[in-house]
């Protein structure tokens, strides 16, 4: 058994001092410090730092040069390892629209790597789906030779994996694949690279979208006479919604107000690409090239493509430029999330019998420690 002490605990809905969170495959308790004998356990000292939970990444495509949508083991496990350096415990690696065979070959590899007790880094949840069910008029970085009319059949026979799909309301097919999959329950509906107007998202949402792929990007804007895409979102209370809080996809002015509208329906995640955690330099998504200099990932025409975010840092810069507590905005990468995707009972925040997915973090939240199911599994 292990604990932790000396730490600021950051819970579901506040933030305690003096505490020691217990622990082996999963959270024992979170008791005053003083009310344990240290002789019993092995003691890791978190020095005045945060003790987090792990974070859950539920949109991401690649990392240190891989690509969920390669469709090859070693390149998920090296990703699953590489963003438990940036404090992130449970994952769903994100396809794009490529073929569907190459699709079907990245869910097989992503169901090889979730069932194996192989490899020591993020947990696999499942997949995310973004395309190929997207309009093309808004398919951003996404490749238009392999766009499909949507296919709830193909979402459902692949429901052991699949944990949530994009699809764009508008298209024809659109609103019969969203109320099949989404009466089927197994698999969340989100709406992205779609050119809806305002009538046809609510529209979706009635038959059942209830997530918003990367909110603003490769969707219709939010107009006053117009509110598109982004206002049935921001309106809506069922709907939970993805944002890249890297101040480039997503100007920062807007952290505070996406925040306090949506509340425990934000979810950041990293739409990050196979260029993260690399030198700049030429790259490829779903196919396409890409070119990586700084925070910025652009096609040669300019299109944005992916990012380059690490999550720990999407943490830090939406609690920097809001007046969200700390808690929120972890939670933002945690506890929301796993909600969104129907985790929230194992994972998400530091709670007694949840699963010992613990982060230690400084005050600008870069990563001390990675622990994943009681074991360190990343030390600065």
């Amino acid at each position: 058994m292990k604990c932790i002490i000396n730490g600021r605990v950051i819970l579901a809905d506040k933030t305690i001092d003096g505490f020691a969170v217990v622990f082996d495959e999963k959270i024992e308790k979170i008791v005053p410090a003083s009310e344990i004998n240290l002789n019993d356990y092995e003691v890791i000292d978190a020095a005045g730092n945060y003790v987090a939970p792990g974070l859950v990444d539920i949109h991401i495509h690649g990392y240190w040069g891989e690509d969920a949508s390669d469709g090859n083991t070693e390149g998920l496990v090296k990703m699953s390892t590489g963003i438990a350096e940036n404090g992130v415990t449970a994952w769903c690696p994100t396809t794009m629209t490529v073929s569907k065979e190459e699709i079907e070959t990245a869910f097989n590899c992503a169901r090889e790597v979730k069932n194996s007790d192989e490899y020591y880094g993020a947990r696999i949840l499942g997949v995310n789906s973004e395309g190929p069910f997207i309009n093309p008029s808004k398919k951003g970085a996404q490749s238009a030779d392999h766009i499909l009319r949507p296919d709830a059949d193909f979402i459902l026979e692949n429901a052991d994996i699949v944990k949530v799909f994009t699809v764009a309301p508008e298209v024809e097919g659109g609103l019969e694949c969203i109320k099949k999959v989404s009466e089927d329950g197994r698999v969340l509906v989100s709406m992205g690279h779609t050119n809806a107007t305002y009538e046809e998202a609510n529209a979706g949402i009635e038959a059942g979208v209830r997530h918003t792929t990367h909110l603003f990007n490769a969707m219709t804007a939010l107009m006053h006479r117009n509110p598109g895409v982004v206002g049935a979102a921001l309106s809506d209370e069922r709907v939970s919604t993805e944002l890249i809080a890297d101040t480039f996809h997503v100007n920062k002015g807007l952290f505070k107000l996406v925040s306090k509208i949506k509340g425990n329906k934000l979810c950041l995640i990293t739409d990050c690409m196979r260029a993260g955690g690399m030198p700049d330099g030429d790259y490829t998504l779903g196919g396409q090239p890409v070119h990586k200099e700084g925070i910025q990932c652009l096609m040669p025409d300019g299109t944005i493509a992916g990012s380059v975010l690490k999550l720990n840092e999407a943490v830090y810069n939406l609690y920097s430029n809001t007046d969200l507590p700390i808690e929120a905005a972890v939670a933002a990468a945690s506890l929301n999330p796993a909600m969104a995707i129907g985790e929230d009972k194992e994972i998400g925040s530091l709670e007694v019998g949840k699963r010992a997915d613990i982060i230690i973090a400084d005050d600008k939240f870069n990563i001390l420690k990675t622990i994943i199911g009681g074991y360190t599994r990343y030390e600065q």
